[in-house]
């Protein structure tokens, strides 16, 4: 059973639900999920350091 957490960004509103929860709790799995929906997407570790890297680099800015 995944233990979801909520992102330190996230401004939890509980007339606005739409925030990211991500689970590491189980070995080899990075579960996310969209707080919204109930949506559960799974990754390996290993690609979700991938996209955690671009994120910080900017990758996905809209506003650059």
């Amino acid at each position: 059973m995944y233990e979801f957490r909520t992102g330190s960004r996230c401004k939890y509103d509980p007339n606005d639900r739409r925030c990211v929860e991500v689970a590491t709790n189980v070995p080899g799995v990075v579960a996310v999920r969209n707080s919204n929906t109930g949506n559960v997407q799974e990754y390996s570790p290993q690609e979700w350091a991938v996209f955690i890297e671009a994120a910080k680099a900017g990758e996905f800015d809209l506003t650059a």
